[in-house]
């Protein structure tokens, strides 16, 4: 999909090492891997064992690392960070790693996620002296630790996670140690994998492919991992709860090379493919998916309905991910730039265009209009995941649900709006028998914004006078 998402607030992608004599150059490489995940911001720590250092910058990550930028990140450990960021916190001092000096000890700190109370907690820890200079969920966790006192590290983390909700996986480096955490629900995707003695994390197991790592399993919901020169040391902050893995993770953001809860995502989105087919066939002379995201399931619907699949879109490969975008113009320009029909496979045909989701119905406007005027008689338009009728508080810019044409409007209606021949959807049902392990019967994703059912709390960002009031009545 050319992504309606306009993005992910904290859709980020982490990539840490520890014990590798070229840490900051595989972290430079394993941030190309995850370069889909965040376009707008990347940077790498490093610790020799004595200090840490940094250099991050707003870019693509080969923008903003050259070869003397690598150089100086000197030592064995390092983690990494790629970042989408909303326009309102797309500003440099946002761009992570964060980096805490003190003078006992440093701390390197890199977050994805969102963490839905980080009103409340920001409003105490300014109430109590903290003085916060990002508007960052990262530098909230930091203040929290830091508030630990005297407390040992691990115990310090222990603590300050207690009292984070929501979803985030963070990597936290210092001079000697990395600690990894993933919340209890797991709702971030979150692995660990092995160069030789080496420990890797990274958000997407593509990562370990390009820098040579080997898959070990990944990180437990709940689970605080601890890496230093013993080894690796696994305890639990927090009792793990139903894994609800974000379900736009298999649908959409990672690469499908990538395995998330012991699945393949290529393989999770064709099988999404076949189901749609089965639950919204429709006839037709041709199936053609949106790039890139979009073509597993393109591949997977015209294999079961037996329908010709065809490359009848194609995507300009310079120009980035339109959801990266932070702007409303600047992603309908992106739109407009990224994707051209081929007038020789769709001209008199009738189409079946395979999408991943549809968010506000602005891009798949565009995408129907390009195909009939190449000379489509038919555009039918099957999306392969339920209807996003749900704001998302976990990462995903989607919290207002006046922007979610699906809750506005039928599903009829949205055929009209964005001028299909007819629309269906892939069911929540069919989207969990796609994504079941053969050995479990067990489906561990979120669905909120398909059924408005959220794992966690959901806390408000203000309080308003009136609120306030009543709580002193």
């Amino acid at each position: 999909m050319l992504a309606e998402l306009k993005g992910l607030n904290e859709e980020c992608g982490l990539f840490a090492i520890f014990g590798h004599e070229r840490a900051a150059e595989l972290t430079y490489y394993g941030l190309h891997a995850l370069q889909h995940r965040g376009q707008q911001g990347a940077g790498i720590v490093t610790s020799n064992g004595k200090q840490l250092s940094i250099h991050k910058g707003v870019g693509l990550v080969r923008s903003v690392f050259e070869q003397q930028h690598l150089s100086s990140l000197k030592g064995t450990s390092a983690i990494g960070h790629v970042r989408y960021a909303a326009e309102q916190d797309s500003g440099f001092e946002n761009v992570q790693p964060l980096l805490f000096r003190s003078q006992i000890s440093s701390m390197a700190l890199a977050h994805n996620g969102e963490i839905v109370n980080a009103f409340a907690l920001r409003s105490q820890l300014e109430a109590q002296g903290s003085i916060l200079q990002t508007t960052s969920d990262t530098e909230i966790i930091a203040h929290l630790i830091k508030r630990g006192g005297y407390l040992p590290l691990e115990e310090a983390i222990k603590q300050a996670l207690v009292m984070v909700k929501g979803a985030y996986a963070f990597v936290l480096l210092t001079e000697e140690q990395l600690y990894i955490a993933l919340d209890p629900y797991g709702l971030r995707p979150l692995s660990i994998g092995k160069i030789d003695d080496a420990y890797v994390v990274a958000s997407e197991t593509c990562a370990f492919d390009l820098v040579g790592a080997k898959y070990v399993r990944e990180v437990h919901p709940g689970e605080l991992l601890i890496i230093d020169k013993h080894g690796l040391k696994s305890t639990m902050f927090a009792s793990p709860m139903q894994r609800a893995l974000c379900s736009m993770e298999y649908v959409y953001f990672s690469r499908p090379d990538s395995n998330l809860n012991g699945l393949n995502v290529h393989a999770s989105r064709k099988l999404m493919g076949k189901q749609l087919a089965k639950e919204a066939g429709v006839e037709a002379d041709i199936v053609t998916g949106v790039p890139d995201s979009s073509i597993s399931a393109a591949i997977g619907y015209a294999e079961e309905s037996g329908i010709p699949y065809e490359l009848g879109l194609i995507k300009n490969r310079y120009i980035g991910r339109t959801f990266i975008e932070p702007s409303q113009s600047s992603r309908e320009e992106g739109v407009k730039m990224k994707l051209s029909s081929v007038r020789g496979i769709v001209n008199g045909k009738r189409v079946v265009m395979i999408d991943d989701s549809i968010v506000r119905g602005t891009t798949s406007m565009r995408i129907v209009r390009l195909l009939k005027e190449a000379g489509a008689t038919e555009v039918h338009v099957r999306i392969a995941s339920p209807p996003i009728k749900h704001p998302c508080f976990y990462g995903v810019d989607t919290t207002v649900k006046e922007d979610l044409i699906a809750a506005q409007y039928s599903i009829d209606e949205m055929a009209k709006e964005i001028g299909a021949d007819s629309l269906a959807f892939l069911s929540v049902e069919g989207l969990e028998k796609s994504l079941v392990h053969e050995d479990s019967n067990e489906v561990g994703i979120c669905k909120a914004c398909f059924t408005g059912r959220y794992p966690t709390e959901i806390y408000p960002k203000e309080i308003y006078v009136s609120e306030k009031e009543q709580e002193h009545e």
